[in-house]
């Protein structure tokens, strides 16, 4: 590969971490806000309504799609890099906005401290849970995605992508909703409901992503010269 080659790669890389980081750190600063979707009428599981989520979950599905797609492009090692930089990055963003809760407003303040207490007052015990969760889902996917990939030697790209994805998804939402029932943020009668609707609403979602999983490898190889199942080797 030429140093222009090696160079355009790296930058790619590098966005597609800027895009992963700043799509997790968003996600954890607007999941106060809930929504619903309702494709099949008022339906409730567990005596939950199905796809009534937060806003905060319409991130979740950039972010494994770009996991997968560093994992094939780039190798697991640069794939979970770039996960330990979100976490990283994750509770930075949270500490900022701690301290920022923290400052006294301004009588003429435009959002005064009870606004924005409201807002970007996070629960602590929900960030933790979070990003517990996330961090284990990520790792959990980028393993069975090589997994996959190695067994198939390269092949079926589709197969890898969702049973990586549906696999690490189900860890993520059973995980966050349970640590949030432990400690009380959320009623136990809720649990069996919100996994279920939060765990079909990201594998829906996660569907939509193959195709575009495709395309990204396919200009990525075609346009660094990979064979299937090699990968772009950028050092350290």
């Amino acid at each position: 590969m030429s140093e222009h080659d090696k160079k355009l790669a790296f930058k790619i890389y590098l966005y597609l971490g800027a895009l992963f980081i700043t799509s997790l750190v968003v996600s954890n600063l607007i999941f106060q806000k809930f929504f619903y979707w309702k494709p099949f009428g008022d339906v409730t599981v567990f005596g939950a309504s199905l796809f009534e989520v937060s806003v905060g979950i319409l991130p979740y599905p950039i972010t494994f799609l770009i996991t997968d797609l560093i994992s094939e492009i780039f190798g697991k090692k640069k794939a979970n890099q770039v996960v330990t930089a979100g976490i990283f990055a994750s509770f930075f963003s949270m500490g900022i906005v701690f301290v920022a809760d923290a400052a006294p407003a301004l009588t003429a303040s435009p959002v005064n401290n009870e606004e924005f207490s409201k807002v970007f007052a996070l629960s602590p015990i929900a960030v933790l849970a979070s990003m517990i969760a996330y961090l284990l889902a990520q790792y959990v996917d980028i393993a069975i995605y090589h997994f996959w990939k190695n067994f198939t030697q390269g092949k079926h790209l589709w197969l890898r992508n969702n049973f990586s994805t549906f696999t690490s998804q189900f860890i993520d939402t059973f995980t966050v909703v349970c640590l949030l029932c432990v400690f009380k943020v959320l009623p136990w009668n809720l649990f069996y409901g919100l996994v279920v609707s939060g765990f079909l609403f990201k594998v829906f979602i996660a569907f939509l992503d193959t195709p575009l999983l495709y395309l990204f490898v396919y200009i990525l190889r075609k346009r660094f010269n990979l064979k299937v199942g090699e990968e772009i080797q950028l050092g350290v």
